[in-house]
């Protein structure tokens, strides 16, 4: 083989062993924020700061080989019963009439990393509320560190980002393994902040504001004096329809409210093939995003002689799973309301209910990050528009540690969302429920 021929092959392997690089795409939008306390700031260990700077492992500067990713379906069973559970909840305690709108990823993604410092009963509550429970702690942050590569590749014209980020009080000293594994797996950008300044929670929402497009400004309002660490968990998306409506189509038409009364609403409407399930209680239908549809927009609506309460009743892991195989392609018509709505809870109570009540008193065991630890607050925050080229989110959390078969082909269907209806946002590939809401009075 002659110099110029070796060269080249040289150059070729090289190439193909060190100049893969993985490229990036973003989806949507949800954010969600974790904010971490302590009870007792005088009891924190505040000897070490290089704990933190020693966690501060440098990245390669050459990039990984590509490599198949694999979805760990037990976590995405999981954080779906959890986002059922809790979206179950938070109706309890909210006015029927009222909009509702959460990302049970987004949460799921905040407490996930805290639940790396859980220990004890603490650890165990958690698993269970969280319905972690049968994975192991490397298990659960591999799966979440392949799912987050997964759901960061939707296709084109879709874009969703999830990004991580832990900021400690100056002089604080965590659990350098604690640290580590938030970096490792979860590919958080670890900051140290001094908390006393008046501009650090300008500093924490800005951060928050820049990884959700604009759509969550604000998360944190203060820094209580005893809280010490904030684990924070952001989501954007922001997909167009795989067929945009016709705005030409679009036109005002009654929306019946709850009470009985009618409202004129901005309608859009279009005919076409869709994924489509109807039984006894409700029609459902499947609008894709993007060229490939790995992500769609799913509208639940209930029969005319039934009602959302109905539905919510039967909304869990198992119905779903069941109602999900059911989706056929089918030509119809839908119209459904272009809204827009934000929505804003504290999600303490609903945690407690779930099991996690541990976490939040002054026996809660967080020693795998720090000394008398607890959870003060939990915080969630989203947004949502929906109109004719698409839909975008977003989602904040905070806690504070203080297919087509062949048979005759149906009648075209007719599918007109006039009346509050059940919708969620997918991935079609790995299954994760992104986003669900309850839309009684679109705006």
């Amino acid at each position: 083989m002659n110099r110029q021929k070796l060269s080249g092959v040289k150059e070729s392997f090289l190439q193909r062993r060190y100049g893969v690089s993985l490229g990036r795409r973003y989806v949507m939008a949800a954010a969600s924020v974790v904010l971490l306390g302590v009870l007792s700031c005088s009891q924190v260990n505040n000897s070490s700061s290089s704990a933190l700077a020693q966690s501060d492992i440098p990245q390669s500067e050459s990039p990984l080989p590509k490599k198949t990713v694999s979805n760990d379906t037990r976590l995405v069973n999981g954080n779906n019963k959890f986002g059922f559970k809790l979206f179950s909840e938070i109706l309890k305690n909210n006015s029927s009439e009222n909009n509702i709108f959460i990302s049970p990823s987004s949460v799921a993604i905040a407490l996930a990393m805290t639940y790396n410092g859980a220990s004890g009963s603490t650890q165990q509550a958690m698993a269970k509320t969280l319905e972690l429970q049968g994975m192991s702690l490397p298990e659960i942050n591999s799966a979440y560190a392949s799912l987050k590569e997964l759901l960061e590749n939707p296709g084109e014209k879709v874009q969703l980002t999830i990004a991580n980020s832990l900021w400690v009080n100056k002089g604080v000293s965590l659990q350098p393994d604690f640290l580590q594994k938030t970096q490792d797996f979860y590919k958080a950008k670890v900051t140290n902040l001094d908390f006393q300044d008046a501009t650090a929670p300008d500093t924490i929402n800005n951060w928050v504001k820049d990884n959700t497009s604009g759509k969550i400004n604000k998360i944190i309002e203060t820094i209580k004096p005893d809280e010490v660490l904030f684990l924070i968990n952001a989501i954007y998306f922001k997909g167009k329809w795989s067929n945009e409506f016709d705005k030409s189509q679009t036109a005002e038409h009654p929306f019946f409210l709850i009470s009985g009364k009618q409202k004129q609403h901005t309608m859009m409407s279009q005919t076409g093939d869709y994924r489509y399930y109807e039984n006894e209680q409700f029609q459902a239908v499947s609008l894709p995003y993007g060229t490939d549809g790995k992500i769609s927009f799913y509208v639940f609506l209930p029969r005319q002689n039934s009602n959302l309460n109905v539905l919510y009743q039967n909304l869990s892991l198992d119905n779903w799973e069941k109602w999900m195989t059911q989706f056929h392609k089918r030509e119809g018509f839908i119209r459904l309301p272009r809204f827009k709505t934000d929505y804003d809870v504290t999600l303490n109570d609903a945690l407690k209910a779930l099991g996690m009540e541990e976490a939040f008193s002054d026996k809660a065991n967080f020693s795998g990050i720090g000394k008398n630890l607890t959870i003060s607050q939990v915080k969630h925050k989203t947004f949502v528009e929906v109109n004719e080229e698409g839909t975008e989110a977003a989602a904040a959390t905070s806690v504070g540690i203080e297919t087509t078969s062949l048979r005759q082909k149906p009648e075209p269907f007719r599918m007109i969302v006039d009346r509050p209806f059940f919708c969620a946002i997918r991935d079609n590939q790995t299954g994760s429920v992104l986003f669900m809401g309850s839309i009684v009075e679109p705006q």
